[in-house]
């Protein structure tokens, strides 16, 4: 079983927060999620979503890589079905991604650009690839760096929970070390932190609690511009990462 804390935040500019943590240690289950929409569509998009796939795999019984998949594949249903039963609703979606244990083995999916990350000696290293046009159209286009952290459609996401069909999910599986640790988290964390202070606050011999802190703390130092969300996992027992 893992230890893990999760912490999210409004920023400094939303009047809403449209994130979503759930952290759900007795099915092994840990999730981040980034929802969009109108009024408070983004909210309701992001919780469903969430909520959905731990249904799913507590329902199931199974912790398996197509298991997280279905889950994933009936989170999108579900979206979708609200916001068709609603047209205050209409076209809302959102990021998903999600760490699951499997015996030795640490299972993760995700939709659009919410992260997994993984610390491990010092060095931060994303699991996850965002769907977005910046990622999928942009670097393939040879675009440079410094132009598309500019460009009008950086925060374009090819893929999103609720809104495409069929879905694209990304899947992966990882092996945690004993002094590794896994990081979740929105873009209102890594769209406006660097890599750098990221690594900074983790590296700390702080608790969880006092590491996810921080973290938020740094964006909102940054002008928090977008909600923020983090989740940090490791080993129960193992000693802090560093």
């Amino acid at each position: 079983m893992l230890e893990a804390y999760g912490l999210s935040d409004l920023g400094c500019v939303r009047k809403n927060n449209e994130d979503y943590c759930l952290l759900a240690p007795e099915l092994g289950l840990y999730l981040v999620a980034d929802g969009m929409g109108g009024a408070r569509a983004g909210e309701q998009a992001s919780q469903l979503a969430a909520e959905t796939v731990a249904n799913y795999i507590w329902r199931s019984g199974k912790k398996d890589a197509d298991t997280l998949v279905f889950a994933f594949e009936a989170a999108n249903r579900a979206v979708k079905d609200a916001a068709a039963a609603d047209s205050g609703m209409e076209g809302m979606g959102t990021t998903l991604v999600a760490v699951l244990e499997s015996g030795s083995e640490i299972l993760i999916a995700s939709v659009g650009d919410s992260r997994v990350y993984l610390y491990e000696k010092g060095v931060l290293s994303p699991v996850t690839e965002d769907q977005t046009w910046v990622n999928e159209v942009g670097r393939r286009l040879g675009i440079d760096e410094e132009t598309l952290r500019n460009h009008p459609l950086r925060h374009v996401l090819t893929m999103a929970i609720g809104v495409s069909s069929p879905l694209r999910i990304h899947s992966y599986t990882i092996h945690l070390d004993p002094e590794a640790c896994i990081l979740l988290s929105s873009d209102g964390l890594h769209g406006v932190v660097s890599t750098e202070n990221i690594v900074e606050v983790l590296k700390t011999e702080q608790s969880f609690e006092a590491k996810a802190h921080s973290l938020i703390d740094a964006a909102r130092k940054a002008g928090g511009p977008d909600n923020i969300t983090v989740a940090l996992l490791r080993s129960k027992n193992s000693v802090p990462a560093a």
